[in-house]
């Protein structure tokens, strides 16, 4: 059905953004830049007199004063909006029949939504000749000659009125832009801020801020007033664009020109300074806001929840969950969940679990991205137990689940070692109607097979992925293997990696390390043959950096050199597993001063930061992070500076520790036992802790006997 008069005004109305708030301040100051002078921003209905204007700023061009919002759609209600027929000069001057209103009922709006129907263009058949027009410019072809032939074919010349309707109702800003210029050619009426507004709307749309800042630059150059909705309009403009500099840059522009920004402005601009970190800069704004009587909204505390969370700055998030309740905002599902995702990066999964409760009980229901974000903090805190609880609430209350947030329990399950409540989560997707196992699904599933050494179950999943058409990616590839290189059976792992080669999987870094670090498990030459052979087609400079470490000529130069240039080229995240598996190779191999040459050198490359610490009281030795061949390299290294530091008689401290840590992960495999036997095996007067796990021990007393007693042995 065509529009009446009446739903036509309405469509031309709020197209518009309205900045009108009689709540708003009169006074205003500037957060980035204090103006020298005060200027008076007077709030009044379109019926009183135009309030006086604010002095002029010198930086900017003089514009002419425009009618207000409701003075430029005023004439569309007395012309081609009017609610009755036109009838001639002397009924429109005949005093209307006296209506009896009923003093109990409230006053019915102008503008009510509750209308009687009408007989569609019984009164102004222009809306449908021109709703019809602007319908088949939208359908048209994107070519300008396509479009002016169709101009050329307007049922009613473009006044100003008709002009703004069809402009109004088109939607591909290419096809805005060009009626917008093609109406500025006729020359029929002067082209008033209005229209540029309307235009801009359309071009913020599809994302042309170029283009808008162009015709900002117009308006200034032709005298055209910048009103409120036309900052308001290129600032979020330039937001959604990820321009920030230049809606800091419109912003300030705004008010030097004694403009005040709307609740959307505000928004965005805080979300602006969040995202070029600027935390000062954001509470100087907001502070300032609150003080001229702003009422923040659900948007802006999400923007200030996001800002913190970022930061890990748990004080700000509690601020803004104060602020919200001093205010009575009532958080909405946007809101919870940033507020959400800002805990998880703050390292809060209590009170994280108790605001999702706050949540539920003010009876907002969770999403896919609020239990997403909840199901990512208990997975980062272990928490196994509340992660597998809520999942059982999802399923009990019918909560939404999608792909993303089934594939984050199942990789929680794999970082847990939780194999059972995989398979169950597993087998559960696979009945689900839409959320069938996709790729990532059984890459998570050959994770949690990898990680726990279920060899068989791995292969049979491979196998069930070839019959399905499942493509395997290089992570999932990169599990497999790991999980066969464990288990040196290295005759599928060869199958595998040919399989993925033949697929399109690309090696990376990472497979490139699994691979290296399966070398490191070889005892017979031929597994060892065939895994170098693979990682020789992945990465061959790595398998001639192996063989250059096996001959005696090389120069330790030569192998700082070669290793920087290896490690340069890998990616940041695989360089110190990179060194580790290198060393255990050259351990292995009997290649004990280049193990000791490569962690020297990864310790200059900076892949072992704080592996040495000292206090005044204890100097501890942290290899956590280290292989087991490096960490025992390590250790050696460390026992060798102190024999020389007691033979000097330098002052020690009282006590000497190191950690290897305990691994929280059902199937890891640490160092604490092999390095006990390591220990053993030297003599060296370290035991382990019994108040802290994974650490050894030793005093100052027991160390320096050690080297008196070894020193005589060796005398």
């Amino acid at each position: 059905m065509a529009a009446t008069p009446l739903s036509t005004a309405l469509d031309v109305h709020c197209s518009i953004p309205h900045t009108a708030d009689t709540k708003r301040p009169i006074f205003f100051t500037s957060p980035l830049r204090l103006p020298t002078k005060r200027f008076t921003i007077s709030c009044t209905s379109s019926k009183s007199p135009s309030p006086p204007k604010p002095p002029p700023d010198l930086s900017e061009p003089h514009h002419q004063q425009n009618p207000s919002l409701s003075d430029q759609l005023k004439p569309l209600s007395t012309t081609i909006l009017s609610d009755s027929p036109k009838k001639d000069q002397t009924h429109l001057q005949a005093k209307p029949k006296s209506t009896w209103v009923n003093p109990t009922k409230p006053k019915p709006s102008v503008l009510s939504l509750q209308r009687h129907k009408r007989s569609p263009y019984s009164y102004n058949p222009q809306i449908r000749d021109l709703r019809l027009f602007a319908r088949k410019l939208n359908d048209s072809p994107n070519s300008e000659a396509a479009c002016m032939a169709i101009l050329e074919e307007i049922p009613h010349p473009p006044t100003r009125e008709n002009a703004l309707l069809v402009l109004n109702s088109l939607r591909p800003w290419q096809k805005t832009l060009l009626f917008f210029n093609w109406v500025k050619t006729q020359n029929l009426f002067p082209i008033e801020t209005i229209f540029y507004n309307v235009t801009m709307k359309s071009l913020r749309f599809g994302r042309q801020f170029q283009v808008m800042e162009e015709l900002a630059n117009e308006m200034v150059s032709n005298g055209v007033e910048l009103d409120n909705i036309t900052y308001s309009t290129i600032i979020t403009c330039a937001k959604r664009c990820n321009l920030f500099d230049k809606a800091v840059e419109w912003f300030e522009r705004m008010y030097r020109t004694g403009l005040m920004p709307d609740e959307v402005t505000y928004s965005a601009v805080l979300d602006v300074y969040a995202k070029l970190g600027k935390v000062e800069e954001v509470m100087s704004l907001y502070e300032r806001g609150r003080a001229s009587g702003w009422r923040p909204d659900p948007v802006a505390f999400a923007v200030l929840g996001k800002m913190f969370g970022e930061a890990g700055d748990y004080d700000g998030i509690r601020y803004v969950l104060e602020e919200m309740r001093s205010l009575g905002v009532q958080p909405n599902l946007v809101v919870y969940n940033t507020l959400l995702e800002a805990m998880g990066k703050a390292g809060k999964p209590g009170l994280a679990r108790s605001l999702f409760e706050e949540m539920v009980d003010s009876g907002i229901d969770p999403n896919e991205k609020t239990l997403t974000a909840l199901v990512k903090i208990y997975g980062r805190a272990r928490w196994a137990r509340d992660a597998l609880e809520l999942w059982q609430r999802m399923r009990s209350n019918g909560w939404p689940m999608d792909f993303i947030l089934y594939n984050t329990l199942l990789s929680m399950c794999a970082d847990l070692g939780l194999e059972e409540e995989a398979e169950t989560l597993f087998d559960d997707m696979k009945v689900s109607e839409h959320c069938r196992p996709d790729t990532w699904s059984y890459t998570a599933m050959l994770n949690i097979y990898g990680s726990g050494g279920n060899v068989e179950k791995a292969m049979g999943l491979f196998e069930k992925m070839s019959e399905l058409g499942v493509e395997l990616n290089v992570m999932g590839c990169t599990c497999l293997i790991q999980c066969l290189g464990r288990a040196m059976r290295i005759d599928d792992l060869v199958k595998v990696f040919e399989v993925s080669i033949e697929r399109g999987i690309k090696p990376d870094d990472r497979l490139c390390g699994c691979l290296l670090s399966v070398v490191s498990y070889c005892k017979m030459d031929e597994d060892l043959n065939k895994v170098l052979a693979c990682l020789h087609q992945a990465n061959p400079k790595l398998v001639g950096f192996i063989k250059l470490l096996e001959e005696e000529e090389t120069s330790f130069e030569t192998v700082k050199e070669e290793f920087r240039g290896i490690l340069s080229d890998a990616a940041v995240e695989v360089r110190r597993p990179f060194c580790n598996c290198l060393i255990d190779i050259c351990r292995n191999r009997n290649l004990q001063e280049r193990a000791h040459e490569l962690l020297y050198i990864g310790t200059v490359y900076g892949l072992y930061p704080g592996l040495h610490t000292k206090t005044e009281d204890e100097w501890r030795l942290n290899v956590r992070s280290l292989s087991v061949g490096a960490a025992h390299t390590a250790f050696e290294e460390w026992m060798g500076t102190l024999i020389k530091i007691v033979e000097r008689q330098e002052e020690l401290p009282e006590l000497f520790s190191a950690n290897t840590g305990t691994g929280t992960h059902k199937f890891s495999q640490g160092l604490a036992s092999a390095f006990a036997s390591h220990v053993n095996r030297l003599a060296v007067p370290f035991r382990e802790s019994e108040e802290k796990a994974g650490f050894f021990v030793a005093n100052r007393q027991d160390l320096v006997s050690w080297v008196k007693s070894r020193a005589l042995v060796t005398a």
